[in-house]
């Protein structure tokens, strides 16, 4: 390999490490913006569209390998598997996903024709970025964690632009932003472009009101959050004081019904077939309180054999009935089942999630009808990562529940999940509400605001009127037609103005 090349190829890797950083936890977005207008001048001098998509698969590699880091924690919980496995993992998974911007970049550079130093590679590439984006969160079941567009979350009001975008199509606007920095020091109208872009975002974020009080009427959450680690919560030893754990957040019932809500997979117990278990919960509630728990569900052959398993979310009533049920339908390769399960057991390779019997996907976003608070939307855990398929449009909700259990990923991956969430809320218009066992439990409103939030290995509990929902966006409307819708127009502005250096 010709030194120039390594060089860029280094560089690259360098970037997208740094990139990492604008991210949460760290949230040092003015160092993504840098590192990708870095990643676009490395591929205008590409000097062809090979070089040019090995220079963004190794930044993707440098990007993913430490922004996925939270992935080697939760190998240290499994007995069955050594913890070197984890950060092998995230390596083998950084290889694959780097494949998504090395695409983008590839395709861009080839899409720009010969004057590439023009600035047709910036729309063009932001264009490739929504596409890589969205084949990145579809195919192979998908995993879209950490799309750009998150490193605007801690920035009111700049994820609400999502409304109108969706997650990818602010992904690419960001490209643009970068292209901007990229042509900043050659380029007056690029700086007086900036200028503006920085003004006016600067005075969006002071102008920016916080989260509105909430109605005093509306339906009272209680959100628990427990502090039971990965290596309490399947404990036998432990089962006892988890549970008094979970009841003693759970809050005494007062004379306002509230909506207590536990994390994913809160109790052991098979809810649907124990109703001892079920009057057992429904002693914690009031008259007229309601109970949304995660737990554990199982298939039946007729001759009572187990044949699947379900991550499932039930709500409860105050008599101990069973109000609704939502199946996980986004279920994690090697977490709660096994691909090629003959092959890799064989090898001694093993679910991270306990247990032999692999979960069964369930039909989609679902609706569970609560008394007093009507439609509850449910996405369990990762599931609300996915731009576009947490809502059943049909029938949409009063708000999203998202249990979730984050307490095997470290430091990095609950700040990161919950940064996602709040990217959900802002373009689906609809308030999203996060219990899990250790953090970062939140109540987010419908512009992707903090209401309360309980820090991360923090026992504790929130009690707070819900949110309002805001009218359907236009997002909520059309989904990821419109990032895509998007991505055209750049790339015909990109090709406008290519033709004009021409």
């Amino acid at each position: 390999m010709p030194p120039s090349r390594l060089r860029a190829f280094a560089l690259a890797f360098v970037l997208g490490a740094l990139a990492a950083c604008g991210f949460a936890p760290l949230e040092l977005w003015p160092l993504a913006l840098l590192c990708f207008a870095g990643l676009i001048a490395l591929v205008a001098r590409a000097g062809s569209g090979r070089r040019a998509a090995g220079i963004g698969w190794w930044f993707g590699l440098g990007h993913f390998c430490l922004g996925l880091n939270w992935i080697a924690t939760s190998f240290t919980y499994q007995a069955a598997m050594p913890a070197w496995l984890g950060w092998l993992a995230v390596v083998l998974l950084s290889l694959y996903l780097a494949l998504f911007p090395g695409l983008a970049t590839g395709l861009a550079y080839w899409l720009g024709g010969k004057d590439r130093n023009r600035p047709a590679l910036i729309p063009l590439l932001a264009a490739c970025w929504i596409v890589s984006e969205y084949l990145r969160a579809t195919l192979f079941t998908g995993f879209a964690w950490n799309p750009l567009a998150a490193i605007w979350v801690p920035i009111a009001p700049l994820p609400q632009i999502a409304r109108v975008t969706g997650t990818y199509g602010l992904s690419g606007l960001t490209i643009c932003v970068a292209g901007l920095l990229w042509q900043a020091w050659r380029a007056p109208v690029a700086r007086m472009a900036l200028t503006v872009l920085i003004l006016a975002g600067v005075v969006a974020s002071l102008l920016a009101p916080g989260p509105a009080m909430p109605d005093a009427k509306a339906p009272l959450l209680h959100v628990v959050q427990p502090n039971i680690g990965q290596d309490q919560k399947w404990s036998e030893t432990a089962a006892a004081d988890n549970y008094r754990r979970l009841a003693s957040l759970s809050g005494m019932p007062g004379p306002r019904p509230r909506l207590v809500l536990w994390p994913e997979v809160a109790v052991p117990a098979l809810l649907q077939d124990d109703a001892l278990a079920r009057l057992r919960l429904a002693a914690l509630l009031g008259p007229h309180d309601v109970m949304l728990t995660g737990a554990e569900a199982f298939q039946y052959l007729p001759d009572g054999t187990i044949v699947a398993a379900t991550n499932s979310l039930f709500g409860l009533d105050a008599q101990g009935r069973l109000l609704g049920r939502y199946d996980k339908a986004h279920l994690v390769p090697y977490g709660e089942y096994l691909p090629m399960r003959p092959l890799l057991s064989a090898i001694g390779v093993s679910r991270l999630a306990p247990g032999d019997i692999d979960f069964k996907a369930g039909p989609g976003p679902r609706d569970i009808m609560v008394p007093g608070v009507g439609k509850v939307g449910i996405q369990i855990c990762y599931e609300i990562i996915f731009s576009g398929h947490v809502i059943d449009r049909a029938n949409r909700p009063r708000f999203l529940f998202n249990p979730s259990n984050d307490a095997w990923f470290g430091r990095w991956g609950p700040p990161q999940h919950l940064a996602q969430a709040r990217l959900r809320a802002a373009e689906e218009a609809m308030p999203i509400v996060r219990s899990t066992p250790t953090g970062i439990s939140a109540v987010i409103d419908s512009r992707g605001r903090l209401i309360a939030s309980l820090p991360w290995r923090t026992a504790g509990s929130i009690e707070v009127p819900l949110p309002a929902a805001a009218a359907p966006s236009l997002f909520a409307r059309f989904g990821n037609i419109l990032p895509l819708t998007l991505a055209l127009l750049l790339g015909a502005i990109g090709f406008a103005w290519r033709r004009q250096s021409r």
